[in-house]
């Protein structure tokens, strides 16, 4: 299949090394990709954002798939403009999209569908912002209502913080005040085909940038998969109480969401709620579910772009288990310094289990350079969480970019 693949990080690395696992002669190209990415399949410098210069690209060269990875080409509308052209795409048009571009459109969508989450305050002002603060209390929770690339959720019990987050992000669109939702997190990724989904192994990321959970949130410094903590059923439930009735709920106000719903969970004391929704594929958690897929890749996602997921077969998955360290900048998230040179991946390479995706990399004057805040994901696969983390934390010390920063107690918690 000729496929187009729209991204530059280590997510769309990721999709990309699922479907080259797959040996079935695909025709991958990536637009723009990275120094990582243009190692293992032609790139090329297009603007993922641009509608008709992506259709106008898959035109000419006769692309029979379009898999968009980051969140930025479909809330500006790629998808719609291909669909329109008769191309077949993994993502959500730009109305659907909106269920991450918008947390307001999220949380009514899942009002009207009836899907579990928190109790929610739009501010449209640093006055209506305190209000909602003082009533729900510490710990604060303050989300930027748009996208905000990963860095537009505070949660403090500094009132002061709450309040200076809410005034940056006012400056560029409301804010979202939520209550505070105690519990285990679990990213659950699933495929649509605007009417049936399908659901992918469960993952947990870590989205703060030190150990124990210190530091600023992140796009996500590390992730593991599958959870052998969770309970008996929690996929289904997941399924029928939170994923169909918004697919539903979005098919009904003719907005059909073609593609991945990343559902952001929690389990508290009170059942499962939702956290938020994205329209794509979660970067670090891509990076530890793709590598245990055992179902073609390729094939779920036509599958979904062409409506045809109803009647197949839920994705099967290995027993190995993943483990992803995200290596980033100095600096990150706030000021990442770039430029610097990365050295050692052939070794990190040669440790059995270990793959590594690019998130920003660029090669210059024949040097590998960091080339923004994140990376690289360094992955390794392996029988048990122990394993798995001694290859991966061995594949990182191999690794030497100057200032490089990662987290130390990825998935610590169930190698115990």
């Amino acid at each position: 299949m000729r496929i187009l693949v729209l991204g530059s990080g280590a997510r769309e690395h990721a999709i990309v090394t699922a479907l080259l696992r797959e040996q079935a002669g695909h025709d991958i190209t990536v637009a723009p990709g990275n120094g990582g990415i243009a190692a293992d399949v032609p790139v090329i410098a297009l603007d993922p954002t641009n509608p008709t210069l992506v259709t106008e690209f898959a035109l000419d060269n006769d692309i029979e798939l379009v898999v968009i990875g980051p969140e930025a080409p479909l809330v500006a509308g790629v998808a719609d403009k291909l669909r329109q052209r008769g191309i077949a795409v993994f993502g959500p048009g730009k109305a659907a999209a909106a269920l991450e571009g918008s947390k307001t459109f999220a949380k009514r969508i899942m009002d009207e569908a009836g899907v579990p989450t928190g109790r929610a305050v739009r501010a449209a002002t640093l006055e209506e912002a305190v209000v909602a603060i003082d009533e729900f209390g510490a710990p604060y929770v303050v989300k930027a209502d748009g996208l905000a690339a990963g860095k537009g959720v505070l949660v403090t019990a500094d009132r002061e913080a709450a309040m200076a987050h809410a005034s940056y992000w006012l400056s560029q669109g409301s804010v979202l005040v939520e209550e505070f939702l105690e519990g285990q997190e679990v990213s659950l990724f699933l495929l649509s085909d605007g009417h049936t989904v399908l659901p992918l192994s469960p993952a947990q990321d870590y989205k703060r940038l030190a150990d124990d959970d210190e530091g600023p949130n992140t796009g996500g410094m590390g992730a593991y998969s599958p959870l052998p903590w969770l309970p008996s059923g929690f996929v289904d439930e997941v399924i029928d109480t939170v994923a169909l009735p918004t697919v539903r709920q979005l098919a009904e106000e003719q907005a059909p969401f073609i593609g991945l719903l990343y559902c952001g969970l929690i389990l508290t004391d009170k059942g499962i709620r939702v956290i938020e929704f994205n329209a794509r594929f979660g970067d670090p958690e891509t990076q530890v579910v793709l590598p245990r897929l055992v179902t073609p890749l390729s094939g779920l996602l036509f599958a979904a772009a062409t409506g045809e997921l109803g009647g197949q077969p839920r994705p099967e998955f290995s027993d190995d288990v993943a483990v992803t360290v995200v290596l980033a900048s100095e600096g990150y998230p706030d000021t990442p310094v770039t430029g610097r040179e990365i050295v050692g991946l052939d070794t990190a390479l040669a440790i059995h289990g270990v793959s590594v995706a690019h998130a920003a990399t660029a090669v210059s004057a024949g040097r590998l350079i960091a080339t923004g805040g994140r990376v690289l994901s360094v992955v390794a696969t392996a029988p048990d969480f122990t394993e798995a983390r001694s290859r991966v934390y061995r594949a990182l010390e191999a690794i030497d970019l100057e200032g490089g920063q990662f987290r130390t107690d990825i998935a610590a918690r169930v190698a115990l």
